[in-house]
């Protein structure tokens, strides 16, 4: 049986409980730092698959690392499990949890012969939260040549545009006083947010075409008959590059303050994680996921190139060669973050994505395994 083939068997052997995995974690969606059940589900299923697993990576207490094979090429394949606040798995993070351990069992079953190291690496809080790049800080990554991963999305995209981008907890402070009886002695802090949101609408006519900025206000006040003297919202700013996000940023930030100046109120601004970078796709590997891909019956439709999402997965991709390709699971016109999505990610066609995905990244790491070429530049970093 050449490689391949085996690694495929291997993951047809764990398919079901790979389905299962996913099921379990989207009826059980835990958010951001929380992921305490999915994280341990993940590993006490690679633990019994023969993996050594690491728990607690890099003192994150939802990352975890399980690792097969001794081989001199390392390749990472990286797990995501956080839900969104509300509307749970709405970005499908249970298929990548599930297409990351099949894909790691697939590997393992062929690493020793293919001088590979296999590390299938838990990676908390993508929602926000920038585990990955508290991972990379960590030195988590440190050894890896290839990091891969797929990520469910309405149809396959091969290399997924993904932009920088930055959250931020934005807050005022004013002051309270009768909103009808002595008006004039407070200080508003909602007309602060107020103004920065109109000012936010209008630079958006002069923008990029990649950048983005949008948010919500989480706290608008205490009561209608009180001026207000605390408003928080929360931002995500976004560019096509760290270097066009850094200037959208600048730009956002100004509006933001000229609330403050507005009102007389005082302005506090909190990040709320290192900034995502954009994704660079490695072209060869890319290319070599859509052949595996394609030969298991997936097809590459037109997309519309501004769909752009954010990842942390981004950073890693600035660190090691690394690919993100989107896998479609037939979810039209359901589209990610949408409650209709998160029904699609327990269904036959989002099971069907966890077959494709493990197998398409096991067979993609095979190829780059036993091409002398491609080998010899993970390894070398040329």
């Amino acid at each position: 049986m050449d490689s391949k083939a085996a690694a495929r068997a291997a993951f047809e052997r764990v398919e079901e409980e790979m389905v299962a995995l996913s099921h379990r974690i989207h009826a059980h969606p835990e958010t951001k730092w929380e992921e305490e059940r999915a994280c341990a589900w993940l590993g006490e299923a690679l633990d019994g698959y023969g993996f050594a697993v690491e728990s607690a990576l890099c003192d994150l207490p939802t990352a975890f690392q399980a690792t097969a094979g001794s081989g001199p090429l390392h390749v990472v394949v990286c797990a995501e499990y956080d839900a969104l606040p509300g509307i749970g798995h709405a970005c499908g993070h249970n298929i990548i949890a599930a297409t990351a351990v099949g894909a790691g069992v697939a590997l393992a079953e062929v690493a020793d012969d293919l001088g590979l190291t296999v590390r299938v690496m838990g990676t908390p809080a993508e929602e926000g939260g920038g585990g990955k790049i508290l991972l990379l800080q960590g030195g988590a990554f440190d050894g890896a040549h290839l990091a891969m991963m797929t990520h469910p999305a309405p149809i396959d995209i091969a290399e997924w545009p993904i932009i920088a981008a930055q959250q931020f907890r934005i807050r005022y402070t004013g002051k309270e006083a009768h909103a009808s009886a002595f008006p004039e002695l407070g200080l508003n802090a909602a007309d602060a947010l107020t103004v920065s949101s109109v000012a936010i609408g209008l630079l958006r006519q002069h923008i990029h075409a990649g950048d983005r900025v949008h948010g919500i206000v989480t706290h608008g006040g205490e009561a209608p008959n009180i001026v207000p003297a605390h408003t928080e919202a929360e931002y995500i700013i976004r560019g096509e590059t760290v270097a066009d996000f850094a200037l959208m940023r600048e730009r956002v930030m100004r509006c933001f303050e000229a609330g403050a100046l507005a009102t007389g109120t005082t302005l506090d601004v909190v990040p709320r994680h290192e900034p995502y970078a954009e994704m660079h796709h490695d072209p060869v590997v890319a290319a070599a996921y859509r052949r595996n891909a394609e030969a298991l019956g997936r097809t590459f439709p037109p997309f519309d190139p501004r769909a752009a999402g954010s990842t942390d997965m981004g950073n890693v991709s600035l660190a090691i060669p690394s690919i993100h390709p989107a896998i479609g699971i037939d979810s039209l016109p359901a589209v990610n973050h949408q409650p209709e999505f998160t029904a699609q990610c327990a269904t036959p066609a989002a099971d069907r994505a966890i077959a494709d995905g493990a197998v398409a990244m096991a067979w993609s790491a095979i190829d780059c395994a036993t091409d002398d070429a491609v080998r010899t530049r993970l390894l070398t970093g040329s």
